[in-house]
């Protein structure tokens, strides 16, 4: 019985794990106006969020207001590493862009529209 329930409880570890979408984990940002941040990704609710976890500019690390907050917001796994109808900010300039995302191994294509005017980043795996 002992062996059941571990074998029922490691079943249930596995699988949790196994069920981690490819694109968790820490990336970083390309440099924006001078700055570039660590993004956490991770799931909120049903779908992908990213809050800025670390910034950096020419000097080193420091510690801007920006830690902490939503950089990507509501992004929806669609599979084969493709991420769409998202919301991204950019901090230097206030904008909100309705984003999509695709992910190839530990690269991260990210771009976002406000109508006509659109911007796209390529992001790197920390970890």
């Amino acid at each position: 019985m002992k062996k059941l329930i571990f074998a029922a409880v490691l079943g249930l570890a596995s699988a949790g794990a196994a069920s981690a979408d490819p694109v968790e984990g820490i990336w970083k940002t390309q440099v924006d106006d001078g700055a570039y941040a660590h993004v956490t990704i991770s799931p909120c609710g049903e779908n992908i969020c990213g809050v800025i976890s670390r910034t950096f500019n020419s000097g080193g690390e420091y510690q801007s207001e920006n830690v902490g907050k939503k950089l990507v917001w509501d992004m929806q796994a669609r599979g084969g590493g493709s991420y769409k109808k998202g919301k991204i900010w950019q901090p230097s300039t206030g904008k909100i862009y309705s984003s999509k995302m695709s992910l190839n191994g530990d690269v991260l294509k990210v771009s976002g529209c406000i109508g006509p005017i659109c911007k796209k980043q390529t992001w790197s795996r920390v970890k």
